[in-house]
C-alpha cells in the first residue's frame, strides 16, 4: 500500500499546477445567457439584412463594430444594483470610444505611437486602482485602442465611434430590460442569504464543517454590506427601502455574534433558533411572512446559546415590526468632495503601488507597441491586445493570467479557425456569434482560460468579416499570443520579484491591523464600533484568503512559501473568533476584562504586524491573560508563534 501510494503521489501534477487548473464551475446564469446570446450579434444581423450579405463594405463594418459595442457593453454588468450596472457600462463605452480614437494615432511606425500608448497605459494604470468601474474602462481604453490601430475599414472614424456607440446603446438597453424583469430583488436577497449562512452556521456548529460555514457567513456579508450599504441609489423612495435593509443588516450583528461564539465554543445550537432564523431569511426575502410569536427569551444555558436567542429576538423585531425597521434604518453616509479627491489622490499618485504598476503596464505595453512595429506579423494588434488583457491588475495573478490566457487562445484559435473553415459567409457566422457569446457569462465565472477559448472565436470571426486571412492566420494568431504572454512574463512578472510577495504581505499586515481594531473596539468601544470592527476584521481575513489562493497558482518557490502562511491564516481566524466569543461571556455575566491586559494584547499584535512587514519573527516571550482574556491571549501567542515558523521560508529574494 506504502509503494502505491508513492506511485500515486509521482503520478500527480505538481501542486501549483493543479491549483492553476482548479475550477469550481458556477451554476449556469440563464438569464445572462440569452441576454448575450441577443445582444452581442444583433448588430451584425441587422446588417447582414440591410447589405444583403455578409461581403465586405461599409454596412458590414458598421455591424462589426457595433457588436464590438454591443460585447464591451454586455461584459461590463456584474450583479449589483442598477446604478452600479449602468456605472459600468458608461465607463466600458466611454472609455472605448477613447481607444478607438486613439487607437487612429498608433497606426504607424516610429516612435509616437510607443509614447502614446505608453502614457495610456500609465493612465489606464491609475485609473484602475480607483475603483471597479474605473478599472474596467481602463482596459476597454487599451484593448480598443489595440483593435484601432490594426483594424481598417471603409468607415471613417466618426463613423466607427457612432456604431460602436449605437451597438452599446441597444446591449444597454436588453440589461434594461433584464434587470425589471427580475423576479427576486437582488438587494433583499444578499440581506436574505445573511441570515440563511447564519442558519447554516448554527447547524453545523460543533462539528468539522463549522469553519467553512464561518467563512461562507463572511462572504454573505461581505456581498449584502456591498450591496446594500455601499451601492445604494440615490432615488429618494429606493433610498429609504436599502436603509432600511442596512438596519436589518445591523440588527444582525448581535445574532452573528452569536452564531460565531456557538460555533468556536463547539457547542450544539437549539434547533427552534435555527428555524427561527430561516423564517426571519424567508421573510426578508419576500417568500412568506414571518410567524406572529417569536422564540422566548431565554435565561439559562451556555452564555454563546443565550447570545443566539437574544439575536433571534432582536432581528425578529427589526424585520417583523415597519416601526421598528424604520427606526433601525442606516442613514446614507455623505462624503465631502474635498474629501474624496483626497481618498482618489490616495489610491493613485500617492500610492506606491498604482505607480509601481503604472510603470510595468507602461513597459509592457510600448515592448508590444515596438514589437508590433518591427516583428512580421500578420495581425501584431494582438500582442497589445494580449498584454493589456493579461496585466489587468485586479483579474488575479499575472502568472495564472498569462498561462491560462494562452491556453485558451490556443484552443480558441483552433475553435474559431475551424469555424471559419466550415462556415459559409452567411447567417451561419451570425449563429456561430450567438453561441460564443452564449457561453461567454458562464465561462467568465469558471476561469480566465476557459473565457479566452470562447471570445477568442468570437473575435476571430468578427475580424475576419473586416480583414479576411488566409491559412495562414491561425499560426499567426498562436503566435502572436505567445509573444504578448511572455512579454508579461518577463517584464512584466519576473524582472519585478518584490512584487511576488507584496499582495500577500499587505493583506497579512491589513488582516493583523485589523485584528487590533476589533480587540479594541470588542472592549472599549460601542456597539456600532464593534459591529464595524468586526466587519472589517472578517472583511480583511477574506482579502487575506483570496491573496493567498492567488500565489498557490503561482510556481515554486512562491506557492510553497504562500502555502507557509496557511497555518497562520486558520489561527487569525481563530483569534477573531475568540474575540467574539469573548464579548459574548461578558455580556452573559463574566467579569469585564482587565483594560491593562487589553493593551498588552493589542501590543502584541501590533507587533506582529510590524514583524510580518519587515519579516522577522516575533519574540518568543509568552502572553498571560486572565477571565475571558486567556483563550483570546493563548490564540494570539499561537498566531506569533506559527509566524516564528513562517518566517524563514518566506524570505523572498531582494
Amino acid at each position: 500500500m506504502a509503494e502505491e501510494r508513492r506511485r500515486d503521489r509521482g503520478l500527480r501534477a505538481p501542486a501549483w499546477l493543479e491549483e492553476l487548473l482548479r475550477t469550481t464551475p458556477p451554476r449556469v446564469p440563464w438569464r445572462d445567457v440569452a441576454r448575450f446570446a441577443v445582444s452581442v450579434p444583433a448588430p451584425l444581423a441587422v446588417a447582414m439584412v440591410v447589405g444583403g450579405g455578409l461581403e465586405s463594405g461599409a454596412v458590414l463594418g458598421a455591424g462589426v463594430f457595433g457588436t464590438m459595442g454591443a460585447l464591451a457593453a454586455s461584459l461590463a454588468p456584474q450583479p449589483g444594483p442598477l446604478r452600479d450596472r449602468l456605472r459600468r457600462i458608461a465607463a466600458a463605452t466611454t472609455f472605448g470610444t477613447l481607444g478607438l480614437l486613439a487607437g487612429q494615432y498608433a497606426t504607424n511606425g516610429g516612435w509616437e505611437p510607443v509614447v502614446l500608448i505608453a502614457v495610456l497605459s500609465a493612465v489606464a494604470a491609475l485609473l484602475s486602482a480607483v475603483n471597479s468601474a474605473l478599472s474596467l474602462g481602463a482596459l476597454q481604453l487599451l484593448v480598443y485602442t489595440a483593435l484601432a490601430s490594426g483594424l481598417v475599414t471603409e468607415l471613417s472614424a466618426a463613423g466607427e465611434v457612432l456604431f460602436f456607440l449605437c451597438g452599446a446603446a441597444w446591449a444597454t438597453l436588453t440589461t434594461l430590460v433584464q434587470v425589471r424583469t427580475e423576479p427576486v430583488d437582488p438587494d433583499r436577497s444578499a440581506v436574505a442569504t445573511v441570515f440563511t449562512r447564519i442558519a447554516e452556521l448554527l447547524t453545523v456548529a460543533g462539528t468539522d464543517a463549522a469553519p467553512g460555514a464561518r467563512r461562507a457567513l463572511t462572504t454573505a456579508l461581505n456581498a449584502a454590506y456591498d450591496r446594500v450599504i455601499r451601492s445604494r441609489s440615490r432615488s429618494a423612495g429606493r433610498s429609504r427601502e436599502l436603509s432600511e435593509l442596512a438596519g436589518v443588516l445591523n440588527a444582525a450583528a448581535v445574532l452573528v455574534e452569536g452564531a460565531v461564539a456557538t460555533a468556536s465554543a463547539g457547542i450544539q445550537a437549539d434547533p427552534q433558533d435555527v428555524a427561527a432564523v430561516h423564517a426571519l431569511a424567508a421573510a426578508v426575502s419576500g417568500s412568506r411572512p414571518l410567524p406572529a410569536e417569536q422564540p422566548p427569551e431565554r435565561d439559562q444555558g451556555h452564555p454563546a446559546l443565550r447570545a443566539v436567542r437574544h439575536g433571534v429576538r432582536l432581528a425578529w423585531n427589526v424585520v417583523g415590526d415597519p416601526e421598528e425597521r424604520a427606526r433601525a434604518a442606516a442613514l446614507q453616509p455623505t462624503v465631502s468632495l474635498p474629501a474624496r479627491l483626497r481618498d482618489v489622490v490616495d489610491r493613485t499618485l500617492a500610492s506606491a503601488d498604482a505607480r509601481g504598476f503604472a510603470v510595468r503596464l507602461a513597459l509592457c505595453m510600448s515592448i508590444a507597441e515596438v514589437a508590433r512595429q518591427h516583428l512580421p506579423f500578420e495581425r501584431p494588434y494582438w500582442v497589445l491586445l494580449t498584454v493589456a488583457i493579461v496585466l489587468k491588475p485586479d483579474f488575479g495573478s499575472v502568472f495564472t493570467r498569462a498561462v491560462q490566457r494562452g491556453a485558451g487562445t490556443l484552443l480558441g484559435v483552433l475553435l474559431g479557425s475551424a469555424l471559419l473553415a466550415v462556415l459559409p459567409r452567411n447567417g451561419w457566422v451570425v449563429v456561430a456569434l450567438a453561441c460564443s457569446a452564449a457561453v461567454l457569462p458562464w465561462a467568465r465565472d469558471t476561469n480566465f482560460g476557459l473565457f479566452s477559448v470562447f471570445q477568442t472565436p468570437l473575435i476571430i470571426l468578427m475580424l475576419d468579416l473586416v480583414l479576411p486571412g488566409g491559412p495562414g492566420l491561425v499560426g499567426a494568431r498562436l503566435v502572436d499570443t505567445l509573444v504578448g504572454c511572455a512579454i508579461v512574463l518577463v517584464f512584466g512578472y519576473l524582472l519585478w520579484p518584490q512584487t511576488w510577495r507584496a499582495p500577500l504581505d499587505q493583506a497579512l499586515r491589513e488582516a493583523a491591523l485589523a485584528l487590533d481594531g476589533f480587540v479594541d473596539a470588542a472592549f472599549t468601544g460601542s456597539p456600532a464600533e464593534r459591529r464595524r470592527a468586526r466587519r472589517r476584521n472578517y472583511r480583511a481575513l477574506t482579502e487575506l484568503q483570496t491573496q493567498l489562493q492567488r500565489r498557490l497558482a503561482e510556481p515554486p518557490p512562491i506557492s510553497t512559501r504562500a502555502a507557509a502562511w496557511w497555518p497562520v491564516i486558520v489561527q487569525l481566524e481563530r483569534a477573531s473568533d475568540a474575540v467574539t466569543e469573548a464579548v459574548i461571556a461578558t455580556r452573559g455575566g463574566e467579569p469585564a476584562p482587565d483594560l491593562a491586559q487589553v493593551a498588552t494584547l493589542r501590543r502584541a499584535i501590533r507587533r506582529l504586524e510590524d514583524d510580518v512587514r519587515e519579516h522577522r519573527p516575533p519574540d518568543d516571550a509568552e502572553l498571560h491573560a486572565d477571565g475571558v482574556l486567556a483563550p483570546l491571549a493563548r490564540e494570539v501567542d499561537a498566531v506569533r508563534r506559527l509566524v516564528r515558523e513562517s518566517t524563514p521560508s518566506w524570505r523572498a529574494p531582494h
